[in-house]
């Protein structure tokens, strides 16, 4: 099993800092995060070369981009369509980012519907956002994964259930799933019977830690995720991808340790 981290927890360092401090600890991976002060937009063209240049030093892999979602700066699912085409435009541009780094796939956020609109408008106006993204992305050869949520992030795409029907819809091989440890525990779902339907679909693994109240993105073994369900079922579909750790922003003061303590965590669980 292959290990990454998301570099959002090195909110406060630049991402060739979190590249160096996560190759030194023995990640294989990195996994991208697109906001800010790390890869938005335009921000990192200058540096483009060296950034690329370290990670094939370090032999380190980009498993997956992560645009900054979360209603800004994108909401695929609209109503307004100046929104919702700027939206577009900017996962285009994340795909571009994702593309010149050698990541093999973008990660995209259902969002909110707002609560004063139709909710199956939202549902209509993301599929929408979804096939012209896709449609983008056959020019950069890439997978996109959809990440269900929990009812704090989104009333359209909540459950593992929700996005299969919504793969069910888009009907492209483009598309996959990136199933989050803490966002199951939050809905009360179960790995043995998630991680089953997803056997021959591009899947994507977060890992983080909850209590099953709040989306904490704690260490793995700070909750009560049940861990050992979850890589016995990865086990069974024959997973070899990637176990990407994506830690919350109360270990952003302190990333390395909290990094380093999360590798622990993940070679226990996958290396016994």
């Amino acid at each position: 099993m292959n290990f990454s981290q998301s570099s959002a927890v090195y909110f406060n360092h630049s991402l060739e800092f979190a590249i160096r401090d996560l190759h030194r600890m023995g990640y294989q991976g990195i996994e991208v995060w697109g906001g800010r002060p790390h890869m938005y937009r335009h921000d990192l063209d200058a540096e483009l070369d060296d950034i690329v240049g370290l990670l094939k030093k370090f032999g380190m892999q980009v498993c997956n981009f992560i645009p900054a979602q979360f209603r800004y700066p994108s909401i695929l699912c609209s109503s307004n369509e100046v929104v919702r085409k700027d939206s577009v435009e900017y996962i285009e541009t994340a795909i571009d980012n994702a593309a010149r780094i050698g990541s093999p796939s973008v990660s995209l956020c259902p969002g909110m519907t707002l609560f004063d609109q139709d909710v199956e408008l939202g549902w209509g106006q993301l599929v929408k956002s979804l096939k012209e993204i896709e449609e983008y992305s056959r020019q950069k050869n890439l997978y996109l994964y959809i990440e269900p949520a929990h009812r704090f992030e989104s009333n359209l795409i909540l459950t593992a259930e929700d996005c299969f029907r919504m793969l069910g819809e888009l009907r492209s091989d483009r598309f996959g799933v990136l199933l989050d440890t803490g966002h199951v525990n939050l809905n009360g779902e179960h790995f043995d019977e998630i991680i089953p339907k997803c056997k021959g679909l591009p899947l994507h693994i977060h890992i983080d830690d909850n209590r099953g109240d709040a989306d904490s993105h704690l260490i793995p073994g700070k909750g009560n995720v049940d861990f050992v369900s979850l890589r016995n079922a990865l086990k069974e579909i024959d997973y070899t991808g990637f176990v990407s750790a994506e830690l919350g922003s109360i270990y952003n003061v302190d990333p390395t340790r909290a990094c380093a303590e999360t590798l622990e965590a993940l070679k226990a669980l996958f290396e016994e």
